[in-house]
C-alpha cells in the first residue's frame, strides 16, 4: 500500500523508555519510514513514568539511534524524530489516561482527521490487566472515526503464566477489544525463514507426500542461546526456559511443521490449524514426566543479580512431545532449549527414515538463525571401484539472493502486519489457550524432574 493512501496513524507505546523499545520498536518503525511503509501522516506517543520534556525524549530516542553508526542517514533520523511525542505519566493513574486521550485528540486536530490508534504494550506482563482497565475507562479503545479511524493493541508474551491467567487476560481484552483487533505478539513468527516453513511445504510436491509417520522418524526443534540471562534475572527467575520461550516460541515452530494444509494463505485459517496442533498434543502426565521432560540450570545461574540463591528455575529443557494426528502417530517431536550453551542457533531437523540402515537418514534441517539456510543432506556413492556411499549436503541460502541487502527485522514485520491488519503471524486465543493447557499440564508436575547442573558454554546438557 502507498503511503499516501493510508490513513493517518499514531503509535502509542506504553513503556517506551524500555529496553524492548529501543532495541526493537524503534529502530523498526525508522525502518518502516525509510521504506515509505508507514502513512504519510503519522505520529509516535511514547507512555512513560520518567520524566521527559518532548526535547529530552528526542534526545533519547536519537541516542538508541546512534548503535547503529551508518545505517540510517541523518536527514531520515531527523525527520523521523519530528513525528515523536512523549507522555509522561503513570500506568496506574486515571488521570495520566485523559492526559494522554488529549493529547491523541491534539494530534488528530494536526492532522485535520480522525487516525488509527495503535497500542504496543511494551511493559511487563503484570501490568497488563490493570492498563486494560484504565485504557477500557478512559475511551481511548473506542474508535473515534468508523471504518477509518480504528484502534487495534499489540501485546507481548508471555501471555499469562498458565491456563488460568491466559484465560483471565483473555477476558479481559475482550471486555474491550473485537478479536480482530488484538494483536498477540510471537516475534518469532515474524522470522523470515520460519514464514518459509509454510511456502517450502506445500509449494513443493517433492515433500508433501513425505510429511507423515510412514516416512518421518523424528523431529528435532531446538532454541539454543550461548548467552545467559544478561541482566534480566529477576523476570528470568519468576519465569523459566519453559515459560518463556517453550510455550510460544518452540511449540509455534512445531505447529508449522506439524499444521495440515491450510489451503489458502488466509491469516484465519492458518491460525486455526496451527491451534489444532497445539490440541492435539498429547498431555504429559505424571506418569510419564521423568520419562519425558529434562530439566537444567546453568552452574553460576545462582550468582545472577535478582536470582533467588536457593532457586529450582530452570534454564534449559528438553521435552519428548507428540501430535496426537493420523498424519503424526508416534512420531517423537524432541523440543529443546536453554541458556549458557556452547552456541546461539535456531533450527528444525527432520529425519526421515531408512528401514535398512539408520545411520544414514536423510535429514532435511531448517536453519532460523543465524545464517537462515533450508539444508538436505543426502548419500552419495564415493568415486572408485568400491560400493561405498559419503553423505553430502544440499544448501540454499537466504544470502544467495541477489536482491536482498538484510533481512527485514521480525518487529518490521509486526508492525507493518498490525498496521494493515494482517493476523497470520499473531496467536489468537485458541492458540494461547491451547499451548498453556498443555504446558500447565508439564508444570503440575515440573519439580518432580530432576535439577541437571551443567557448565556454561556446554555443548551437550543430556
Amino acid at each position: 500500500m502507498n503511503e499516501t493512501t493510508m490513513t493517518p496513524t499514531i503509535f502509542i507505546i506504553f513503556g517506551i523508555t524500555g529496553d524492548l523499545a529501543g532495541r526493537k520498536l524503534l529502530p523498526a518503525l525508522l525502518n518502516l519510514y525509510v521504506t515509505k511503509k508507514l502513512p504519510q501522516k503519522f505520529a509516535i506517543v511514547g507512555f512513560s513514568r520518567r520524566p521527559f520534556t518532548r526535547e529530552d525524549f528526542r534526545m533519547f530516542v536519537r541516542e538508541h539511534m546512534k548503535v547503529r553508526p551508518g545505517q540510517y542517514k541523518e536527514e531520515d533520523v531527523k525527520h523521523f524524530i519530528d513525528h515523536m511525542y512523549y507522555e509522561q505519566g503513570m500506568f496506574d493513574k486515571a488521570e495520566s489516561y485523559m492526559q494522554l486521550a488529549q493529547r491523541l485528540k491534539n494530534i488528530d486536530d494536526t492532522f485535520h482527521q480522525c487516525s488509527n490508534k495503535l497500542f504496543h504494550l511494551s511493559i511487563p506482563p503484570s501490568l497488563y490487566e490493570s492498563i486494560f482497565d484504565y485504557l477500557a475507562n478512559s475511551g481511548l479503545t473506542i474508535p473515534c472515526g468508523g471504518d477509518e479511524g480504528w484502534t487495534r493493541i499489540l501485546v507481548e508474551k508471555p501471555f499469562g503464566n498458565d491456563i488460568d491467567t491466559a484465560k483471565k487476560l483473555d477476558k479481559k481484552l475482550g471486555e474491550l477489544f473485537e478479536e480482530s483487533q488484538i494483536f498477540r505478539i510471537d516475534h518469532y513468527l515474524a522470522k523470515e525463514a520460519l514464514q518459509n516453513i509454510l511456502a517450502f511445504r506445500f509449494s513443493n510436491s517433492l515433500f508433501e507426500p513425505l510429511w507423515n509417520h510412514k516416512y518421518i522418524d523424528k523431529v528435532h526443534i531446538k532454541l539454543l542461546e550461548k548467552i545467559g540471562v544478561e541482566g534480566r534475572g529477576a523476570f528470568y527467575d519468576s519465569v523459566g526456559a519453559l515459560k518463556d520461550v517453550g510455550q510460544n516460541h518452540v511449540l509455534q515452530m512445531l505447529a508449522l511443521i506439524a499444521m495440515e494444509n491450510p489451503k489458502s494463505f488466509d491469516s484465519n485459517i492458518i491460525r486455526r490449524e496451527r491451534a489444532k496442533i497445539f490440541h492435539y498434543l498429547r498431555p504429559i502426565t505424571p506418569r510419564n514426566v521423568k520419562a519425558s521432560v529434562v530439566r537444567g540450570q546453568y552452574d553460576g545461574y545462582r550468582n545472577e543479580t535478582g536470582v533467588k540463591t536457593n532457586t529450582q528455575t530452570e534454564t534449559y529443557f528438553r521435552l519428548e512431545a507428540f501430535v496426537d494426528t493420523a498424519r503424526w502417530k508416534n512420531v517423537p517431536f524432541f523440543l529443546e532449549s536453554g541458556k549458557a550453551l556452547a552456541e546461539s542457533r535456531a533450527e528444525i531437523d527432520i529425519y526421515f527414515k531408512n528401514e535398512d540402515d539408520e545411520e544414514k537418514q536423510n535429514i532435511l534441517t531448517l536453519k532460523i538463525q543465524p545464517d537462515e539456510a533450508i539444508k538436505i543432506r543426502f548419500w552419495v556413492k564415493t568415486p572408485g571401484f568400491e560400493m561405498k556411499v559419503e553423505p553430502k549436503t544440499l544448501k540454499f541460502k537466504y544470502a544467495d539472493f541477489q536482491s536482498l541487502q538484510v533481512l527485514p527485522d521480525a518487529y518490521e514485520r509486526v508492525l507493518n502486519d498490525a498496521i494493515i491488519g494482517d493476523q497470520t503471524l499473531f496467536t489468537s486465543t485458541e492458540e494461547v489457550q491451547y499451548a498453556w493447557k498443555y504446558i500447565t499440564s508439564i508444570l503440575k508436575n515440573w519439580h518432580s524432574v530432576p535439577l541437571t547442573i551443567y557448565k556454561k558454554g556446554a555443548g551437550d546438557v543430556i
